[in-house]
């Protein structure tokens, strides 16, 4: 997902490697963090089954539960698909220590743990909702443990 406007503001707040790292919290960057937990497609989808998107682990495996009415709707996967990974991000970001979000040079927003190694989750949230797999509390699972 490419956000636009980013553009300018990282050019002039970016490390020299050329990426933006948003860690949940930060004053200066809290408003970014926000902006990419909205998810409002797939809030409103989980609402309507009864499900209430917490920002916690559980909530994810309460996604995968869900029946995927959306994948017959070429318009709606897509975007399901972004907001099942940012979703997932958020929930990254908010509950594993030393997450936080980083936008690369391409605009792509994606989850960077403590130990450097970084997590695509649009791409995975892309999948998920396509196929249902992997599951994004698997997901989660495997990323929280690294």
């Amino acid at each position: 997902m490419n956000i636009p406007f980013l553009g300018g503001w990282r050019k002039r707040h970016s490390p020299a490697r050329g990426v933006a790292v948003f860690a949940d919290g930060d004053d200066t960057h809290e408003g970014i963090a926000e902006l990419l937990s909205e998810c409002d497609l797939l809030r409103s989808q989980a609402a309507r089954e009864g499900i209430r998107l917490d920002d916690s682990a559980a909530s994810l495996e309460a996604l995968d539960q869900l029946l995927p009415r959306w994948r017959d709707d070429e318009e709606v996967l897509p975007w399901l698909g972004n907001d099942a990974g940012l979703y997932l991000g958020t929930v990254l970001v908010r509950t594993v220590p030393g997450a936080q979000w980083e936008i690369w040079p391409n605009g792509q927003p994606v989850v960077r743990l403590s130990s450097g190694r970084e997590f695509d989750v649009v791409t995975s949230g892309h999948e998920w909702a396509s196929s249902g797999a992997p599951e994004l509390s698997q997901l989660y699972a495997e990323v929280a443990e690294a």
